[in-house]
Parts: C-alpha cells; sequence; structure tokens
C-alpha cells in the first residue's frame, strides 16, 4: 500500500512516529504491529473503502495469540504455524503414520519411545494439539486437504502392539473415507526410486498467496525448506511417489487387508 501510494520508507516513518527499521521490519513480517499504527497508516495512503476494513480486522487478529499458545508450545511452534494456514499437505510417510492420521494411542507411543523425556503435562499438552490438528479433516468453515503417500512398511509395523495398531488401522480406513483424504500406499517392494532417504512434506497455502513450503523432519531435529528449487524437486518427488503408489482404491483394499490380518 506504500508503494501504491508513492511514498518511501525514509518519507512515511517520521509521519507514523516510528522508526525506518521499525517499519521495515513490520513490512517484512518480523514484528507485530498495533491496529492503531495501521489505522494511520491506512489514512496516510489514502486507502478506503473495504480494504479499509478488511486490513484493520486482519490487524486484530494478528493480535490474537495462535490456538497452540494455550499448551504452552510458544508463539512460534515450528510446523504448527504453518500448517494451520496451510490449505493443502501434501505428506510422504515411509516411517510411520502422519501426524494428521494417528489416533491418541499410536501418538502417544510415538512420543514416548524417543530419548526425549516428558511430564504429564506436556505430553497432554502434545498430545492435544495433535488431535486439534486434525479437526480441520472434517471442518466445514476451514478444511485442509490432505494427500497422504505411506509405505506399506507403516501398515504392518505394529507399533503399540496389536491391538493399539488395528484401532489405529481403522481409524485410517474411516479416514481414507473422507472428501478431503487422499491415501495411497507404497507398495513394499516398488524398486528403487528418488525418495528413499526420509519422509517430507509440501504444504500449498492457496488465497494466502505466500508460497509453497516443504518440511523434513528426520531423527536429529526438522528442516523447513522456502527456497522454489527445493521446493519444486520436493513436488516433482512427491508427484513421482503417487505414481509409483498405489491408486486409493487399491489401497484402501490393502489396508483392509493388513487391517484382517493384524
Amino acid at each position: 500500500m506504500r508503494e501504491e501510494s508513492g511514498f518511501t520508507l525514509e518519507s512515511v516513518a517520521p509521519q507514523l512516529y516510528c522508526s525506518v527499521s521499525k517499519l521495515a521490519r513490520i513490512e517484512a513480517g518480523q514484528q507485530h504491529i498495533d491496529p492503531h499504527l495501521v489505522k494511520s497508516m491506512l489514512d496516510l495512503y489514502d486507502v478506503g473503502g473495504d480494504r479499509w476494513t478488511e486490513t484493520l480486522q486482519l490487524a486484530a487478529e494478528a493480535r490474537k495469540r495462535p490456538w497452540w499458545a494455550q499448551y504452552r508450545l510458544g508463539e512460534d511452534f515450528g510446523y504448527v504455524q504453518f500448517e494451520t494456514d496451510a490449505e493443502l499437505v501434501q505428506v510422504y510417510a515411509p516411517g510411520y503414520v502422519p501426524g494428521l492420521l494417528q489416533t491418541r494411542d499410536y501418538a502417544r507411543i510415538m512420543f514416548t519411545s524417543g530419548v526425549v523425556e516428558w511430564t504429564d503435562e506436556q505430553l497432554a499438552a502434545e498430545l492435544e494439539v495433535r488431535m486439534i490438528r486434525q479437526r480441520r479433516l472434517t471442518d466445514t468453515a476451514n478444511p485442509v486437504q490432505l494427500v497422504a503417500v505411506i509405505g506399506e512398511a507403516v501398515l504392518r509395523n505394529p507399533i503399540g502392539g496389536p491391538a493399539v495398531m488395528r484401532t489405529q488401522l481403522g481409524h485410517m480406513i474411516e479416514a481414507a473415507a473422507l472428501p478431503t483424504v487422499t491415501l495411497q500406499v507404497l507398495p513394499a517392494l516398488p524398486g528403487p526410486h528418488a525418495s528413499l532417504a526420509s519422509g517430507f512434506i509440501v504444504l500449498s497455502f492457496g488465497d494466502l498467496g505466500e508460497p509453497d513450503m516443504a518440511y523434513v523432519e528426520h531423527a536429529l531435529g526438522a528442516a523447513h525448506l522456502e527456497g522454489e528449487p527445493e521446493v519444486r524437486l520436493a513436488r516433482n518427488k512427491f508427484d513421482q511417489l503417487r505414481t509409483l503408489a498405489l491408486g486409493p482404491a487399491d489401497s484402501l483394499t490393502l489396508l483392509r487387508e493388513i487391517a484382517a490380518a493384524t
């Protein structure tokens, strides 16, 4: 809006009673902004009508704490923050069931099987956040589309024991029927392919206008990839995996066969 109005940072900052550096950080999305300052900007840039109203509403929304903050996971809780804004989640999971499809018992086993020691309060918070994330699969107001390619070995690995795994497989069968979920199984022996090293996720943000992002979780942490070459490579690899995987109908048939045998 500033550029559309023909202003420079240097000419605007004094009129808004803030420093050039502060204004630059605000425009770069690196610092929160007070709605009163937004109103001053809109007046200075001669913005009115619906755009004026919508921008002030956005400023007010941005001041609210994110939904996960009440679980004491921090203001910037990494992946959850980005998934909350995403409209499409494409995930390749060769080692375990993706978080958006996990049952609470399966998720508990995944959290407690590592070297991290959780207090009861921390574990309860982590589990609740994971369950809340899944609600968007059935949310009509703010849905998320999930496309998941899952390794066959994931379905045959009885994490938590047969009872936990049977429930988990049944949950996935139900989820696969949702209009927001596309589930494909990568057979155990598809031959070599370009994504043997690890799983990954591609997030797309739809009407937000933000570029796609790739996310890779590994044994020692996680990495966000935002560069276009890396994200394009992730998209291409995911497309390749989908061609190697069984189609949704055949995947569901295999899932049911494995569930019956578990």
